[in-house]
């Protein structure tokens, strides 16, 4: 069975000058904590998103290293301070050595 990994952000559109506003980012993938064991009693590799980052315009707004006892489709929600116009780049890492990117933009008005 071939997972699909989608990530999905939440950013509003549009914020205030220094505005604080709420970003929800949720990654489908099933969080495999290398643990368990497949029907013929075999360990099933650990297969997990390992980090999470988003950056505004370049800058780090939050960076969350994540452990194997993260339930399925790990999901974050935070604030950020908005204080130019711009991009929002958020960054899941696998274990794998994936990389699954989501890019969502904030104006000022």
């Amino acid at each position: 069975m071939v997972e699909e990994v989608k990530p999905r952000v939440k950013v509003p559109k549009s914020a205030a000058a220094g505005e604080v506003v709420t970003i929800k980012a949720l990654i489908s993938h099933s969080m495999e904590s290398g643990q368990r064991k497949d029907k013929d009693g075999n360990l099933i590799p650990r297969k997990i998103i390992n980090r999470f980052t988003c950056d505004l315009n370049g800058v780090n707004v939050i960076d969350v290293a994540i452990d194997p006892a993260v339930s399925t489709n790990p999901y974050f929600e935070f604030d950020a301070r908005v204080d130019a116009a711009g991009e929002f780049k958020f960054t899941w890492y696998d274990d794998d050595g994936s990389v699954y990117e989501d890019v969502k933009p904030i104006a000022i008005g």
